[in-house]
């Protein structure tokens, strides 16, 4: 490939993990039959953000945590301009109506940059290194709640959200003593996803050039751009999934992720039979029984 070319290449990659781009919230709860409260309340540093409280009669709480571009509703793929990710709709109404019936009270929202939330650090994405102060901010909201203040919580973190849960989890560990549980949905590297991005469109250097590139952009290096080493201060109960065959990354990035976290009660489940990576944001939607099972093996 050219030299422009490459550069093309790279600075495109570079300007989406930069600063993302914002997704509608296409759909609703009451389309899937969930009664639903509009909620916002700030992140940690203070960041508006807007999201569901979808109520279930029960103690249980999951707080989700969504993917990058999309949000908590999912990402509207089968419509332009957003069809580059496979062509087909994300939506995660029908993982939360499957948590609701089980007896799960849920909480999403969208994390800074996304949806309806506010813009913040000048619309940078750090890839959960920002982003992990409005995971804090929903425990606390969780916890200021009277109706969700003593709730048995887990979390259902996912790609962006799932780094940025497990950075959160680093910086701030004591904001999870009374978290029971995370299940964490395809957490990722830059260094992994750019590599396989400069494979197919055959850049030599690849990350070398985005490394410079995302560097110029944020600040930050394409290494800290992982929550590799910070999955060394995860101590909670940790299911991760991940599409085995992710045609944008590597089984072995979300391999040592997982080596890394710290708890001794973890599993690691690889979705199989597809290669695009956005299917596996709608596998607990079709598939929720390991989501709970998970949830309520860990709930007491």
């Amino acid at each position: 490939m050219t030299d422009n070319k490459s550069n093309e290449v790279i600075d495109g990659l570079a300007d989406f993990f930069a600063t993302s781009y914002r997704t509608p919230i296409f759909r609703r709860p009451d389309e899937v039959g969930l009664d639903y409260e509009d909620v916002f309340f700030p992140s940690l540093d203070g960041v508006p953000l807007e999201g569901w409280f979808m109520p279930a009669e029960s103690d249980r709480l999951v707080i989700c945590n969504h993917f990058m571009p999309g949000n908590r509703y999912g990402y509207p793929g089968h419509l332009e301009p957003w069809t580059n990710f496979g062509g087909f709709e994300v939506s995660f109404l029908p993982q939360y109506k499957a948590l609701h019936d089980a007896g799960y009270n849920v909480l999403a929202y969208d994390l800074r940059n996304h949806g309806l939330s506010g813009s913040g650090n000048g619309g940078t994405v750090g890839i959960g290194l920002l982003e992990y102060r409005d995971v804090i901010g929903s425990l606390r909201y969780a916890k200021s709640r009277k109706d969700t203040s003593n709730m048995k919580t887990s979390l259902l973190s996912v790609c962006l959200g799932c780094d940025s849960t497990i950075v959160a989890i680093d910086k701030h560990p004591d904001e999870f003593s009374h978290i029971k549980s995370l299940i964490a949905l395809q957490p990722v590297s830059a260094r992994p996803f750019i590599e396989r991005a400069s494979e197919d469109a055959d850049i030599d250097n690849g990350p070398e050039l985005f490394d410079a590139a995302i560097h110029k952009r944020t600040g930050f290096h394409i290494d800290e751009l992982s929550p590799i080493e910070h999955a060394k201060s995860v101590q909670l109960p940790t299911l991760v999934v991940q599409v085995h065959e992710d045609s944008l990354t590597k089984p072995s990035d979300v391999q040592t992720i997982y080596d890394n976290i710290a708890a001794q009660d973890k599993k690691l489940f690889w979705i199989e039979d597809t290669t695009e990576r956005f299917r596996g944001y709608n596998y607990f939607g079709a598939h929720p029984e390991l989501m709970l099972e998970w949830f309520d093996s860990h709930i007491d």
